[in-house]
């Protein structure tokens, strides 16, 4: 199985960005953790980030036919980008929407999740284990 985990804005910034939400752990201990997840659960993990939203919808176009479940943390783009969503539509792979924050809880202008429309599921609030528990959902879902 191969599994597309995407992040948006700012991830790469972790462990400096905001330690009060996202704590100290910095985007290369997210990546560790995501291939030792990948490893024990048998399966391939492509991951990728940038801050730019047209990367992000190209490299879910490029997943089409390559990818069998995507992980996704679209960070301030969640609130803001139909293209990313329509791109998730377009390619009907199943995906799962993860945010390290409890976005519930913050701002009003969190509360609405335009990728999170196209996802099967939303994890929120659970930290980099998020992206454990998104990818584990996958592949129990879909694994082959």
């Amino acid at each position: 199985m191969n599994i597309l985990v995407l992040n948006g804005p700012n991830l790469n910034m972790l462990g400096i960005r905001e330690p009060g939400i996202y704590g100290s752990s910095t985007y290369a201990d997210l990546l560790a953790l995501i291939e030792e997840t990948a490893d024990r659960l048998g399966v391939h993990a492509e991951c990728y980030q940038s801050n730019h939203e047209g990367d992000l919808v190209d490299k879910i176009q490029w997943a089409y036919g390559r990818i069998d479940g995507i992980v996704i943390n679209p960070a301030a783009y969640t609130h803001t980008s139909v293209a990313i969503l329509d791109a998730l539509k377009a390619v009907s792979i199943p995906a799962v929407e993860v945010h390290i924050s409890d976005v519930d809880s913050r701002e009003a202008f969190r509360q609405i999740s335009y990728a999170g429309l196209a996802c099967e599921k939303t994890i929120k609030g659970h930290g980099f284990a998020g992206y454990r528990e998104a990818m584990e959902y996958l592949v129990s879902a879909y694994g082959h």
